[in-house]
């Protein structure tokens, strides 16, 4: 445990001394290693991923229903799965890329894993003979039943969509955290550089986005799904390009072998010393601080001396860092789960609110008509404008107030987005009563610009609650856990996706009458309540905002630990039952 970083319950780095080293494994240098220029290529992989993905995710629904025939609300449970399976496969990547592969090594690997999806699902996409029969799945006059994929054309597609999402979801932590290790934690300025660089993060996320929203998706409404396929394959080349051309430049932090096990052994040991009695009095543990919650899992740290003076096995005796890294894990969950009906949300806008797009009236004028999916590039085109700035002006002045290197500290930051994101939800739940009610009160179809405010407002939102969250847990600094730590954020998006699936089959049960198959049973919008489930989302989002305060403050409340004075604490920095007075427990 020596010579690597300590953390307090809050992240804040005592110690930077872990080593990072080049490409070819010798120490780096920090005048030709790392810093922006290094994290600028790593940063040109994630707008180009980040293109490819959204432009197959975002208007994927679109292509299930139309070329797939799935059914509306099964159509959005494959899109929801799909995206959620990429986010809690960011736990593999990192957890890989942490034990035993490195984050470059992780991102190459699987990028190429992605590419090969998006590959498979062009050619899919492209030949007849892997879909079924042309079919109107639109049409209403009920003559006319359309063939579902089923066998081999469904497995051909899964597979493909499987691969997408297992090399998505192991590449997106890593980029993150690769960026982030370009800067050294211990350094002010380099702690103001690595802000910066989350807010970059998120401009290069916005630009991906809005590229794919609107230029690649008119592509696949125009061109066809296996052009748009085969443009996000190129997309993903290209950001694989970028990654490789800043080899020379990276500083790498090495794989610490696996990170599940130190964990484990805590538990272990405190599990098997059950019996032994935690110290009250801080101040007899020679000098060493400890945080006051979880208090059972001090007792993995009690050294018990026997009269051979035998050396215990780590698996029940643990460190006082090891301990604290635990319990740094375990803190920083309840913040974790409180993002997960915002994930929810952003589900809806990119399943429902397509299709309520779509049947709205998309014609822009007589020879142009907006494709429904590219909706959801309105709030990445005042992103881009706004992220800058934000970053320029905002934070400098913010800083000189709170203190704050980020300018907002990121508990509040992510407060702030979890209670604007409701009224994302207010807006869609009032719009889609206003087009439902036009629709079958005079027929009339409203422009589709009515439902602009609820993506708007939802990444206005996002800008917060996502650049917090990351930052917020990448700072938690736990040894060798930066990329895991990253994975966990978006294991918030992998939840938030399948709760979606979760809610939108629920409802439909429980609202099924004699009359009615549910409020989302239709394929038809114009049968179907979209506004009430809008209106349950609203409901769950602000009262997940209540509960996001209490365990914030539940988590702010907790002291502040100082570095550990490892001169007191002693070469294994563990506590002696021999000093601080206990006893086993017969």
């Amino acid at each position: 445990m020596e010579g690597r970083k300590q953390s307090n319950y809050f992240g804040d780095v005592c110690d930077d001394q872990e080593t990072s080293v080049d490409w070819r494994g010798k120490a780096s240098n920090p005048h030709k290693h790392g810093g922006m220029r290094a994290a600028s290529f790593v940063l040109g992989l994630q707008a180009f991923e980040i293109m490819g993905i959204a432009a197959v995710g975002n208007n994927l629904i679109t292509y299930v229903i139309n070329e797939m025939h799935y059914s509306l609300s099964k159509s959005a449970n494959i899109v929801t799965n799909f995206v959620g399976t990429i986010f809690i496969l960011a736990l593999l990547g990192g957890y890989l890329s942490d034990s035993y592969l490195g984050s470059f090594w992780t991102m190459l690997i699987f990028g190429f894993v992605e590419l090969s999806g998006f590959i498979l699902l062009s050619v899919q996409a492209h030949l007849p003979q892997l879909k079924p029969p042309q079919c109107n799945m639109l049409a209403t006059n009920g003559d006319q039943i359309c063939e579902e994929a089923k066998g081999f054309k469904a497995l051909i597609f899964f597979v493909a969509l499987y691969l997408v999402a297992l090399g998505s979801g192991c590449v997106k932590p890593n980029m993150i955290a690769h960026g982030a290790d370009q800067f050294k934690q211990n350094d002010p300025k380099q702690t103001k550089k690595l802000s910066t660089y989350f807010n970059a993060a998120y401009f290069a996320f916005s630009v991906g986005e809005l590229i794919a929203l609107t230029l690649l998706v008119w592509v696949q409404t125009n061109s066809g799904m296996d052009v748009g396929f085969g443009i996000s394959a190129a997309a993903m080349g290209m950001g694989l390009i970028s990654l490789v051309s800043g080899t020379l430049y990276y500083r790498n932090k090495r794989p610490q072998g696996s990170i599940i096990t130190p964990i484990a052994q805590v538990f272990v040991a405190a599990i098997l010393k059950r019996k032994q009695i935690c110290p009250s009095n801080q101040e007899i543990l020679n000098g060493s601080q400890n945080t006051q919650r979880f208090r059972f899992l001090d007792k993995a740290c009690i050294k018990i001396e026997d009269l051979n003076n035998s050396k215990e096995s780590p698996w029940r005796l643990c460190t006082v860092t090891q301990v604290e890294q635990v319990k740094i894990l375990i803190s920083v969950i309840p913040i974790f789960a409180c993002t997960i009906v915002f994930n929810t949300i952003l589900a809806q806008l990119q399943t429902f609110s397509v299709q309520q797009g779509s049947a709205m009236n998309t014609e822009l004028t007589k020879s142009f008509h907006i494709p429904p999916a590219s909706l959801q590039a309105i709030p990445y085109i005042l992103l881009v404008i706004v992220v800058p700035l934000y970053d320029k002006f905002f934070v400098p002045f913010a800083r000189k107030i709170t203190g704050e290197d980020s300018g907002i500290a990121p508990l509040t930051r992510i407060g702030i987005g979890l209670f604007v994101a409701t009224f994302s939800m207010v807006s869609a739940a009032i719009i889609e009563k206003i087009r439902r009610d036009n629709y079958v009160n005079s027929g009339k179809t409203i422009s589709i610009f009515w439902i602009a405010p609820q993506f708007l407002i939802f990444g206005l939102s996002e800008m917060f609650t996502a650049i917090g969250l990351i930052e917020f847990f990448y700072k938690q600094s736990l040894k060798g856990m930066q990329a895991f730590l990253t994975a966990m954020t978006y294991c918030s998006y992998a939840f938030g996706f399948y709760l979606s699936s979760v809610l939108v089959s629920l409802v439909n049960k429980i609202t099924a009458s004699s009359k009615s198959g549910g409020w989302l049973h239709e394929n038809d919008l114009n049968k179907d309540r979209l506004d009430l489930f809008y209106w349950m989302l609203a409901v769950l989002s602000i009262l997940n905002f209540f509960n996001y305060l209490f365990w914030s403050r539940w988590y702010s409340k907790s002291s502040t630990v100082p570095c550990q004075d490892t001169s007191q604490v002693g070469v294994f920095g563990h506590y002696s039952s021999k000093q601080i007075g206990d006893a086993n427990i017969p």
